[in-house]
This record gives C-alpha cells, structure tokens and sequence, in this order.
C-alpha cells in the first residue's frame, strides 16, 4: 500500500508595506483596528488571514458592503486586527472601522455611508444580571401560595 503525501499547504501571510490610514470599529464586545492601504487590489487580511479563511461567505459579504457601495471594492487593501465578541460582532465592527477608514479617505463618501447607518458605533450590548433575578430582567416565577 503507498501512503500519498497529503501535506495541507499553508498560505504565507500577505504583509502590507508602506503608509496607511487607521481607523477602529466596534460592536458589541468585539474591536477591530483597520489599516487602509492605498493603491491596493481589493486584498483583505483579517488577523493575518485571507478573508475568506476567517470569515464565512455571508459574513464577507457584510464586510464588504461599505466598499461594494462606493463602488471602491479593488482600490484599496486592508489589514485588520480584531479581537472579542462573537463571529456576527466581530465582522460588523470590520464593516465600522472600513467605513470609517474610507471617510478618512474622502469625506464625500460620508453621507452615503450615513444613510446606511455604517458609520454610527450601533451601542447596544448585553444588558447585565441583576441580584434577585434570572437574567437582566427575568424574575423567578411568582407563586400566590
């Protein structure tokens, strides 16, 4: 019997040089530090990884909105650190901080990323426990006897 040689090929990291434009993105509990590079070919690197080995297609999609947009999906590269939160969070604080990155770029894209309401940090976290109860607002069930 032969044995094949099924060595799983590991992709070097692409690493970005030159100048960049920061900008940071959040939501929830989770943070994502976005560098913008220009001069780009639409690359995106998520925690030293490809996009679409960090994320799923559907949260790609939703990462990429902002650049879909304005129509700016191959002008510019990005490089993303992002850390806390779960999957869905983690991805729409990369939306937040390439948006934010690409008004920092021009300032005419501000109100067609306004209307989508991408530029605005969504506030909304989980609401803690309080003593006595459940949860957040859930009591114990109440007995009359």
């Amino acid at each position: 019997m032969e044995e094949k040689n099924t060595k799983i090929k590991h992709e070097e990291p692409v690493k970005f040089k030159g100048k960049y434009i920061p900008s940071v993105g959040k939501r929830k509990t989770a943070i994502a530090q976005v560098r913008l590079f220009k001069n780009g070919n639409g690359l995106i690197m998520v925690n030293n990884q490809k996009i679409n080995r960090y994320f799923t297609p559907d949260k790609v999609s939703i990462i990429t909105q902002p650049l879909k947009l304005t129509k700016l999906l191959r002008d510019y590269n990005f490089s993303v650190l992002v850390k806390g939160g779960g999957v869905m969070s983690q991805a729409e604080a990369v939306r937040h901080g390439i948006a934010r990155a690409l008004v920092a770029v021009d300032k005419d894209l501000k109100p067609v990323l306004r209307s989508k309401d991408w530029i605005t940090r969504d506030a909304r976290k989980k609401e803690r426990k309080k003593p006595g109860l459940k949860g957040a607002r859930r009591a114990p069930q109440w007995s009359k006897r």
